[in-house]
């Protein structure tokens, strides 16, 4: 084999192995018009990051939910006031820790349900 056919294999292997990765993250199929079934690679979705913000903030809402649940109103309202005096952090906390008409709801589901 000489060196240049050496070097067009080399060309084609490569560009066979970035198509067999790309397709190793998830492909379609497609018929074109002449009937031969070719593959191509899926679109990457962007979905994933707004499915975890999502989830988080469920998780999140279902936390203060139950907390606000266990604890009853008022002292619940005591702890958030508490972070509210504390840190820098703690009182991001305490933002996030008060008690919203979500998590009202959630609580006074999970209470009924609980009774």
């Amino acid at each position: 084999m000489s060196a240049h056919q050496f070097d067009e294999f080399e060309r084609r292997m490569r560009r066979i192995n970035r198509r067999h990765s790309k397709l190793s993250q998830g492909f379609v199929t497609q018929v074109t018009d002449d009937g031969l079934v070719v593959a191509k690679p899926q679109k990457p979705r962007g979905y994933a990051v707004v499915r975890g913000a999502y989830l988080l903030l469920l998780v999140m809402f279902l936390f203060k939910g139950f907390l606000h649940s266990n604890l009853g109103t008022e002292a619940y309202e005591q702890q958030v006031d508490g972070l509210k005096n504390g840190n820098a952090i703690e009182q991001v906390g305490a933002f996030a820790m008060t008690a919203d008409p979500v998590t009202l709801w959630i609580s006074s589901t999970i209470t009924s349900l609980v009774r």
